[in-house]
Order: C-alpha cells, then sequence, then structure tokens
C-alpha cells in the first residue's frame, strides 16, 4: 500500500516516511502543494495525509482537487490547529491533530485501508 505525506514541514515529512515505512507502507512525499497534485497523479496512493496550513496550495483546496479525481481515495487532515469547525474538512475521512506519537495516525491508516 502507498501512502502519500504532504506537509511543508521537513521534519514531519521525514518522522511520518520513517515510522510508516516501518509499518510496510510505500511512502512518498511532498513539501508543497503543487508538489503534492503533481506525486498524486503520478503515483497513484492509497491514501493520503494531508497538512492544512501550506505555503502556497491550502490543504483544503488540495482535498477538493484530490476527491474531483480519485472520490474514494482516503484523505487524513492532519495539522498542529483545531479545524473541525470548519465543514470542508468533513470532506476527508479522518482528521487528526499532529503529534510526536503516531499510534493514533498509524491506526487510522490501518483502519481506513482495510475497508
Amino acid at each position: 500500500m502507498k501512502v502519500l505525506v504532504v506537509d511543508d514541514d521537513a521534519h514531519v515529512l521525514r518522522l511520518y516516511k520513517e515510522e510508516l515505512e516501518e509499518e510496510g507502507y510505500e511512502v512518498v512525499t511532498a513539501g508543497t502543494g503543487r508538489e503534492a497534485m503533481e506525486m498524486f497523479e503520478r503515483e497513484n496512493p492509497d491514501l493520503v495525509t494531508l497538512d492544512i496550513l501550506m505555503p502556497d496550495i491550502d490543504g483544503i483546496s488540495l482535498l477538493r482537487r484530490m476527491k474531483d479525481l480519485r472520490p474514494r481515495m482516503p484523505v487524513i487532515m492532519s495539522t498542529a490547529y483545531d479545524y473541525r469547525d470548519d465543514f470542508a474538512v468533513w470532506a476527508s475521512e479522518a482528521y487528526l491533530v499532529k503529534s510526536s506519537d503516531l499510534a493514533e495516525l498509524k491506526a487510522t491508516i490501518k483502519k481506513l485501508l482495510s475497508k
């Protein structure tokens, strides 16, 4: 299973990539919204973790574009801030506040990919 991790923080990208590869996933990463769409179209991931605050294209706009192309593909919104009151994030399958403990993220990915 291939996971696309989208985040503008290089440390987060490295942490998620290492941790998810240990779980047996193939992981591709993107640090900008533009790069994320290129990777999304080229790599055809099974799941995307998507940061909301990005420097070029915000995560909610990316979520909409990705869902237009592949409506059934699971997307996990991942952010340091609480956006749960923003109805736009409800189009994603899950919403997580970033943490250095990735247990919740790993469990959510496993649950979504087993559907």
